[in-house]
Order: C-alpha cells, then structure tokens, then sequence
C-alpha cells in the first residue's frame, strides 16, 4: 500500500505543476515566449525582409565564416577585365587549358569561371574543344581587320582632312 500513496503525491505534484507551467506560459507575451525559445520564430516568407530573425542561427554563422554562398555582384567591366586575363594567359598557352587549370592559374573563385567563359566563347576571344571536364579553351587570335572595318577606317581619314 505504500506505493499507492507514493504514487498518488507523485501524480498530484505532476498535475500541479504542469498546470503551473501552463499558467505561466499563458500569462507571458509572444516576445518573452520567444526569446526564451532561442531559436529562429518564424520562417522567413514572402514579403518577410532579408535579413530578419535568421541572423541568429548557427547555419548562417557558419555559411558567413565560410564567405558565403553567393558571389558578389560582377559589373560588364569586370567581367571583360577578367575575360582580358584569361585570354592573356591562354595566349601563353598554345595548347589551352581546362577551366580548372584556368581557375588555379589564376586564383579565381569556382562560381565565377563558368560565366566568363561563355562570355570569351560569345565574343569569340575563345575557342573551345572537348566536352564536360574534357573540354579544353584556347585563345583566337585577333584576326587582320575585315573589309567593311577597313572601309570605315578610311572614312575616318577622309573625314579629318
């Protein structure tokens, strides 16, 4: 019978105390609830600003040691001015590089070869050859200036005399 009794106080200290519990956190502001939480509210949603309540939490501390995820925005000119390097270095070269060479070689970030790469293959600065990891760039050479570029030169002269 002494378990009974023992059982019986552990039962009524449980429901006392959860009740209190209950009291309390009824009786305190979604703020203090909150804060005491310690960890992120709500989820970041549309119409939510960047940069709200996830500032707190481990991932993004970490993901902002790392240097973060996303490279910072690249102007038209500094992406020619990089497109300028690579086609330097791939004159060097004769019989080209791969992107990961081109990368190391350089000291560029992985995320930003790709882009510049297809800008030097539009412009045609570049040429490629092979395909997926394979795939080999080298420069094209400026090439003698084409007859409607050399008619237009020559206007130029008429012009300034």
């Amino acid at each position: 019978m002494p378990t009974t009794s023992l059982r019986s106080t552990l039962d009524s200290l449980a429901t006392t105390f959860a009740g209190a519990v209950l009291d309390a956190i009824r009786g305190a502001s979604l703020q203090d609830l909150l804060a005491e939480s310690g960890s992120v509210a709500l989820r970041r949603g549309p119409g939510r600003p960047p940069g709200s309540a996830n500032k707190t939490t481990p991932h993004v501390a970490a993901r902002a040691a790392r240097g973060g995820r996303r490279l910072a925005r690249r102007s038209p000119a500094d992406i020619a001015a990089t497109l300028d390097q690579i086609h330097g270095l791939l004159k060097a070269k004769k019989a080209g590089l791969r992107s990961e060479e081109i990368r190391k070689a350089l000291r560029l970030d992985v995320r930003e070869v790709p882009r510049v790469l297809k800008e030097g293959l539009a412009k045609k600065k570049l040429k490629s050859r092979g395909q997926k990891r394979a795939t080999t760039y080298t420069a094209l050479c400026a090439s003698a200036p084409s007859a409607t570029t050399a008619a237009a030169m020559s206007a130029t002269r008429r012009d300034r005399r």
